[in-house]
Formats: structure tokens, sequence, C-alpha cells
């Protein structure tokens, strides 16, 4: 099971931290990420996590701007947010899959229920 929280209502050039909380598996031996989707639009990914934090990669659209992080002992996924934008504008769900690969194309093993993001002037 996966819980995020951490989103809500920024200006443009803000920053928000975003985390999820696992339980009920054994999170510190699969690779996790952060899918976004916004209103009328196809589900995005935007990062992905392996199990010991020592690789992270990111897409384009937020490289350079997000950052993602992990606690095992404290089952915990985060996501800092800076410098946002309007178009990062959307529901954000955290999310686990067999490998880095498989998150990034959708393949997904669970996923939380996702915290709103506005970023609106």
């Amino acid at each position: 099971q996966l819980l995020e929280s951490g989103g809500g209502l920024v200006q443009p050039g803000e920053s928000l931290r975003l985390s999820c909380a696992a339980s009920e598996f054994s999170f510190d031996t699969y690779p996790m990420g952060w899918i976004r989707q916004a209103p009328g639009k196809a589900l995005e990914w935007i990062s992905t996590i392996n199990y010991n934090s020592q690789t992270k990669i990111y897409s384009d659209s937020v490289k350079g701007r997000f950052t993602i992080s992990r606690d095992n002992a404290k089952k915990m996924l985060y996501l800092q947010m800076n410098n946002l934008r309007p178009e990062d504008t959307a529901l954000y769900s955290c999310v686990t899959g067999t490998s880095m690969r498989a998150i990034q194309s959708f393949d997904l093993g669970a996923r939380g229920r996702g915290t709103q993001v506005t970023v609106s002037s």
C-alpha cells in the first residue's frame, strides 16, 4: 500500500516536498517512482529510484528541478520539487514495480491514490 502526502497550491517558482509512505511489502527491495497525470492528459512518468538509492533517473520535463529520494528504514519515498511551473499541475502518485524500466513503462506493481499539486499565480 502506498499513501502520498504533501501536495497543495503554490505559486510559480515555489517548492513542495511530496512524501509517500509504504506498507505491506518489502519496500527496501523494490525500485520506486513518481508519476503524474494532469486533467485530460496522459500519464507522465517523472522519476525512478532504485532500491538502494544509487541510481536515480528523471524525465526531461523535471530534470534539474525535482529530486527523488528514499529512506528505507522509514519506508518512505520523497519528491522534492523546486522552481515549480504551472505545467507541473497534476495529480502525483508514487508507484513501484519489478524494475526501473517497468516503472518507466507503467508496468506497475502498486500505485497510490495520489496527491494534488496545483501551481498557479
